[in-house]
């Protein structure tokens, strides 16, 4: 069954991209189509004006030029039967009403089905109105002119199949209407996914931005109270305002750092930002033991030197939601059985903090490279305000693979 439903799909499938191609085909270039069908149905109109016609006409005595005459007049027609397909039927109905009133009942009159169905899929429903004032009066006139049984016998059953010819050029024009507006519910759904994109980048820069506040800000407040304090010191105790002194210049330069890495940072306009303490590398023992509760089994390495140079509050950071963006698609997307290890390492150089899973999940992105999704978006802007880089993709032996690196400060970008 299986096998039986995938083959249907394939060959639906590829039945649609056949006719897609047509379609294209024959919008831009209308022509031969048009000359290919013109010339069929006169091919067919002239074969009945040899002798067939006769065969249901009440008068077999028509001249053979009339007839002939009558047949390209009901056929040459149709080759501009999308441009003008009213005036089309105009041409076509006079020369159906001679055949009528002459006796001749060319089986070539049923040809005004085609540009009825034009009128049905182009024109206003209103041109249907004039349509049938053009179709009736032939029909009329070979019933009252040559009755053979009811009238209403030869009337009404052609009525009813231009009733229907017209029907189903409303419904294939509704239908298409459809898809129109389908296809441009999509188009701006599209749109519209872009904006949300750029919007949530533009939401992370911010946010990104206002915890950079709380870090300067914090930094300033410290600047602040080692001034105070040193100039009371420096009466009674000039060593500990030298002390304040080396701090103050420490801390200045870590704002200032801070400061040129917040340059082109986008921030809203809200006055208020979200305050209060931010995580830092001593708070990642928290968050494992919360992720370890959640159900996912993670073991946390730390590779580091004898005497480690102490980072920034903002790098640390970064490490930290580094971390936890990682942690938090290996619990959503990774599935059961997925086991994480997170491994820092502390060079004199750089800080590389790497997050790997064991999942045997099909889902190679996990999650990060989803368009809605701005977690590694987000990571990556954290990182490169530390001119640090993020790397991921999926490992040869399954799983998924997080890479941050930071470099210390001082040391080559």
């Amino acid at each position: 069954m299986t096998t039986e439903t995938t083959g249907a799909t394939g060959l639906s499938t590829h039945i649609q991209r056949l006719l897609t191609r047509i379609r294209s085909f024959d919008s831009r270039r209308p022509w031969p189509w048009d000359t290919a069908l013109t010339l069929f149905w006169t091919a067919v109109a002239l074969v009945d004006a040899s002798g067939g016609w006769r065969n249901t006409a009440p008068d077999p005595t028509v001249p053979a030029r009339l007839v002939v005459t009558l047949s390209l007049l009901l056929t040459l027609p149709l080759y501009l039967r999308r441009r003008s397909p009213t005036a089309v039927l105009a041409v076509m109905a006079c020369a159906a009403l001679v055949s009528a009133a002459s006796g001749a009942f060319l089986q070539a009159c049923y040809l005004q089905l085609i540009p009825l169905f034009h009128i049905a899929l182009t024109r206003r429903p209103r041109a249907l109105l004039w349509a049938a004032a053009l179709l009736v009066p032939p029909l009329v006139t070979g019933a009252v002119r040559f009755p053979r049984g009811s009238w209403d016998q030869h009337v009404v059953p052609t009525l009813w199949g231009y009733a229907l010819v017209a029907l189903l050029g409303i419904a294939v024009r509704s239908r298409k209407d459809h898809t129109a507006a389908l296809v441009d519910r999509a188009r701006r759904l599209e749109i519209e996914r872009d904006q949300e994109v750029r919007l949530a980048a533009a939401a992370e820069r911010t946010r990104i931005a206002r915890e950079m506040h709380d870090i300067i800000g914090h930094n300033l407040a410290v600047i602040t109270g080692l001034a105070d304090g040193g100039r009371y010191a420096a009466v009674k105790h000039p060593e500990r305002a030298a002390q304040a002194l080396d701090a103050i210049g420490t801390t200045s330069r870590e704002a200032l750092a801070e400061l040129r890495r917040l340059l082109g940072v986008l921030r809203d306009d809200e006055q208020e930002a979200a305050r209060g303490p931010q995580p830092t590398l001593a708070d990642l023992d928290t968050l494992i033991t919360g992720v370890r509760n959640a159900g996912l089994p993670v073991r946390l390495d730390l590779q580091d030197t004898p005497t480690p140079q102490p980072l920034t509050p903002g790098a640390q950071l970064t490490v930290y939601r580094t971390v936890q963006e990682a942690l938090t698609n290996t619990l959503k997307h990774a599935g059961e059985g997925a086991r994480a290890t997170v491994l820092l390492t502390y060079t004199p150089q750089e800080v590389r903090a790497e997050i790997t899973n064991t999942s045997a999940s099909t889902n190679d992105s996990q999650g990060l490279d989803r368009p809605q999704g701005q977690g590694l978006t987000g990571m990556r802007e954290r990182a490169a305000l530390y001119d640090g880089t993020l790397e991921s993709g999926p490992l040869p032996t399954g799983g998924w693979l997080v890479r941050l690196r930071i470099p210390r400060e001082g040391s080559p970008s």
